[in-house]
C-alpha cells in the first residue's frame, strides 16, 4: 500500500469487511487487496475470520474492520469519485447503487452533466461525478457533511484541520446565497481542502437529517513517533469519553485514530504470544503509548 498517505479512511463493518473489500477492488480498475489480518482464539469473533483488511482503490488506501454491529455508515462521510467520462460514471453507479439506496438519483445537475449520490449495499455513501475536461487532481475524495448542531461549522472545521496537519490549504469554495434556505447565506455549499497533500471536501447542510458523524468512518493518522502521537492527540481530541485504543473524537464529532507505525509491526509479529500481549496492552490504553507497547511485546508488563 502506498506509504505516502498520512491519513487513511478506516471503515467499520459488522462482519462484511473482507466481502466489501473484494467488491470494491473488483469494481475499480486496479483495485488491490494488500493484506488481511484475522482474529485468533479468544477474540470477539470466530477464530480465522477477517479482522482488518487493507486495500487500495485508484491509488488511495483504505482499511476495513470487522468490528460488530455497533456502528452503521451514514452520509455524513461520503467518497466523491471524479470521472473523466460519462460511461465511467454509469459503470460505477451501476455497481455501487445495486442493492443500495440512492440519495440523489443519477442525472444532470447544475454542477455536473452526470452525477449521482448513493449508499451502496453495505450502507457506505459514494458520490459519482462526471468532471469532463476539468482538472482531476485526486480520483476519490472523502467528503464531510456538517449537519444538525454542527451545520454552519464546516469552514471552522477546515481551519482547525489545516492548523493541525502540514501541507494544508483551502481550495475552491462555493457558498450558499440568500435565496437558498434553510441554509444560512455564506455557509459552505461545497469546499475543497488539502491536508498532508491529500484532498478532502466539506459542506454544510441545514436540512433535517437523521444522522451525524460516528465511528463507522474514522480517519487513521500514521505517526512515526510518540511525539507525533502526542501532538495530534492534543490538537484533535475534544471528548474524553470517546478516547480509547488510539481513537478520539474532535469538537465536531468526527472520529480519528492516532496510530504509531510500530503498532502494526508489533501486532504482525510471527510470535503469536508477543502479538497478543501487544493487543491486550493496546486495548487498555486511551492514547497509544509506544513504550508501553514495547514493554508488553518484551513481556516486561507494567
Amino acid at each position: 500500500m502506498a506509504t505516502e498517505h498520512k491519513i487513511t479512511p478506516f471503515l467499520w463493518f459488522d462482519t462484511q469487511a473482507e466481502e466489501a473489500a473484494e467488491f470494491y477492488t473488483a469494481l475499480f480498475d486496479g483495485g488491490k487487496i494488500h493484506s488481511v489480518s484475522r482474529y485468533g482464539e479468544g477474540a470477539p469473533a470466530p477464530a480465522g475470520t477477517a479482522m482488518n483488511v487493507t486495500f487500495e482503490l485508484e491509488g488511495h488506501p483504505f482499511i476495513a474492520l470487522n468490528g460488530g454491529p455497533a456502528f452503521q455508515f451514514t452520509p455524513a462521510v461520503s467518497f466523491l469519485i471524479a470521472c473523466r467520462t460519462q460511461d465511467e460514471v454509469k459503470s460505477l453507479w451501476s455497481g455501487l447503487s445495486r442493492g443500495g439506496a440512492p440519495l440523489m438519483d443519477l442525472g444532470e445537475y447544475p454542477f455536473s452533466k452526470l452525477y449521482g449520490w448513493t449508499a451502496d449495499r453495505y450502507g457506505l455513501s459514494w458520490q459519482v461525478m462526471f468532471f469532463g475536461e476539468r482538472e482531476i487532481r485526486q480520483r476519490i475524495t472523502p467528503t464531510l457533511m456538517f449537519v444538525g448542531a454542527q451545520c454552519g461549522r464546516a469552514e471552522e472545521a477546515i481551519a482547525l484541520y489545516a492548523s493541525v496537519f502540514r501541507n494544508s490549504s483551502m481550495g475552491d469554495v462555493m457558498r450558499y446565497g440568500k435565496d437558498e434556505p434553510p441554509d444560512r447565506a455564506g455557509t459552505i455549499k461545497h469546499a475543497g481542502f488539502t491536508l498532508e497533500g491529500q484532498e478532502f471536501a466539506a459542506m454544510d447542510s441545514a436540512y433535517p437529517h437523521e444522522f451525524s458523524f460516528n465511528e463507522a468512518i474514522s480517519f487513521l493518522v500514521h505517526c512515526a513517533s510518540q511525539a507525533e502521537v502526542d501532538d495530534y492527540w492534543g490538537k484533535l481530541s475534544a471528548d474524553p469519553t470517546a478516547e480509547r485504543c488510539g481513537w478520539l473524537k474532535d469538537r465536531y464529532g468526527l472520529s480519528w485514530q492516532i496510530v504509531p507505525d510500530v503498532l502494526g509491526t508489533l501486532l504482525g509479529d510471527r510470535d503469536a504470544a508477543k502479538a497478543q500481549r501487544v493487543m491486550q496492552a493496546m486495548l487498555q490504553m486511551t492514547k497509544i503509548d509506544i513504550e508501553g507497547l514495547k514493554r508488553a511485546y518484551d513481556g516486561a508488563g507494567g
